[in-house]
């Protein structure tokens, strides 16, 4: 693939116009034909899908036969009010999305694809929150009508950015034949109920330790009732969260403490020690956007890093976790019919044991960590229903196969999807890359031709820089500083998401995946980096 304007009809000024001002009104009867405009050799066109969801594409006059099918990711079910800021306010929204950006109105992505040929598409889905059954739906049938509208179509590349990236290597799954090259960005994946493990076991932490009236599950099966449940425990997670940072430093205790945090803080054990055990043994990571873990204010450089930052990166991190814990736990019960959050058999002690020495003074010693274990383990644990926990896989449920050319990239601490999720993708497709060469060779020992398997995936990551962290002026971690590298959830820039689209049609035309040489190369103009040597923890819950 070579994104070059020369020799172009598409104009990129064009483009821009066209996209920046124009989306066609969609057509009021669901499954009626998309309503259409060509202006300055660029056609866009909208319509409504089958089940009411809105979509949109686009396609330059000199069409190459590619179009990329975008899925956007997770947006809450739920309309969130002003007064919960920074979450809200946010009203419920089904726009339709064809290209990374466009959102947020950056028209970059898709302004250079359009320009050099390509087409894009999207969905706004039907339904918002977990709704992978529809948008398996809506994007097979938008392949159908952009290959109506535009039948030189012959190649199809599905990607998309978190749950969206779910729904791209779901539709490669199940349905194969549409698709021809696969992109994921920062993805989800549920193996084995590991996603579900870390947003409860996070939000049950903070309810034994911090505030025993917050939910790590079982919310309301009314529809009114759930939606207040959820906003109720929103607040209460960033009300805990204000006061954990008030007490970083001096160690004091929110007011709202369970009676077991009240006794540790009886015993002495600061806050953040508790807090940074909840992150340990959730998986949260111990970098985040503004706190790299190895920088210190004046007069703390030493200590900072040391004792307070794993514990201000939990808190920062702990801002995302909390609230898309308790949006997409309730959203989960809602569709599987019951509580599917457990943790009866987990073993704690296991999971901080971990990483307690590397994190020894931040935790405040072994005496401390046995302390706020032996509080957890008091603590009654959640137990789900058996018969919703079966639904799960048909709901998120995901095998892993490759079968088309995918690219994956993501920051190494990504705190809404863990960087685990990527190291689940890579470890599965180990296996069955050994699996398809000892087919190969089974095979080749009958015809006497070995034909060597061919390798369908590329990993790039976004590593956490080493320092990027910024204090104010009186000592306090500048959280209005822009995100470090290799931190944040799906941050990644128009030239990288371009970076992957090049990738994978370059496999698509070459039918194998570029060398390393251009990988690399790839990549690095990108920001990224090619390692196949890197690797990340597995989830907590797997281990």
């Amino acid at each position: 693939m070579k994104l070059s304007f020369k020799s172009r009809i598409v104009s990129v000024l064009a483009v821009t116009a066209l996209s920046g001002t124009v989306m066609v009104g969609a057509p009021t009867v669901a499954s009626a034909a998309p309503q259409c405009v060509t202006a300055n050799f660029v056609t866009q066109c909208a319509g409504v899908g089958a089940d009411g969801a809105p979509y949109s594409f686009i396609a330059p006059a000199n069409f190459n036969g590619t179009v990329f099918i975008w899925s956007h990711g997770i947006r809450p079910a739920i309309n969130i009010p002003a007064t919960l800021a920074p979450v809200g306010p946010y009203t419920i929204t089904n726009a339709a999305e064809p290209a990374p950006g466009a959102a947020s109105g950056d028209l970059s992505v898709i302004n250079k694809l359009v320009a050099s040929g390509y087409g894009v598409a999207g969905s706004g889905f039907s339904r918002q929150g977990i709704n992978t059954t529809e948008a398996l739906a809506a994007n097979k049938e938008l392949i159908a009508t952009f290959k109506t509208k535009f039948p030189t179509t012959n190649s199809v590349v599905a990607w998309g950015a978190s749950l969206g990236a779910l729904h791209s290597q779901m539709l490669a799954e199940k349905n194969p034949e549409l698709v021809d090259g696969v992109i994921l960005g920062c993805p989800a994946a549920n193996p084995q109920d590991a996603l579900i493990s870390y947003f409860g076991d996070a939000l049950w932490g903070f309810k034994a330790l911090f505030d025993p009236t917050i939910k790590a599950g079982g919310y309301s099966t009314d529809p009114v009732v759930r939606q207040q449940e959820q906003l109720a425990n929103i607040g209460k997670v960033l009300v805990v969260l204000g006061k954990l940072s008030a007490g970083l430093t001096s160690g004091a205790w929110p007011d709202t403490a369970s009676p077991a945090g009240k006794a540790l803080a009886a015993a002495g054990i600061p806050s953040r020690s508790a807090l940074l055990t909840v992150g340990l043994m959730a998986g949260i990571p111990t970098r985040s956007k503004n706190v790299d873990g190895t920088s210190g204010p004046t007069g703390a450089t030493e200590t900072y890093p040391l004792a307070i930052a794993p514990a201000v990166a939990i808190l920062q991190n702990m801002g995302t976790v909390g609230v898309a814990g308790s949006l997409l736990i309730a959203d989960g019960e809602l569709l599987a019919g019951g509580k599917v959050y457990d943790n009866t058999k987990t073993d704690y002690a296991a999971r901080v044991a971990i990483d307690a020495d590397l994190f020894g003074f931040a935790l405040s010693g072994n005496s401390a960590v046995a302390g706020i274990l032996g509080a957890l383990a008091a603590t009654p644990r959640e137990t789900a229903d058996a018969a919703a926990v079966a639904k799960v896989p048909g709901l998120v449920g995901l095998s892993g196969k490759i079968t088309k050319p995918t690219v994956i990239f993501q920051a190494e601490s990504d705190e809404y999807t863990p960087s685990s999720v990527v190291q689940w993708y890579i470890d599965t497709y180990a296996e069955q890359f050994a699996d398809e060469k000892m087919a190969a060779m089974t095979e080749a020992k009958k015809s006497r031709s070995y034909v060597a398997p061919t390798n369908n995936l590329i990993t790039l990551w976004a590593k956490t820089a080493p320092s990027y962290s910024k204090f104010t002026a009186a000592g306090s971690p500048d959280l209005s500083a822009p995100a470090g590298a290799g931190t944040g959830h799906c941050l990644f820039t128009s030239a990288q998401w371009l970076a992957a689209a090049d990738l994978v049609v370059a496999a698509i035309e070459d039918g194998k995946l570029p060398l390393g040489g251009k990988i690399r190369t790839t990549a690095r103009k990108a920001g990224l980096s090619y390692d196949n040597d890197f690797r990340v923890p597995t989830f907590r819950a797997l281990e």
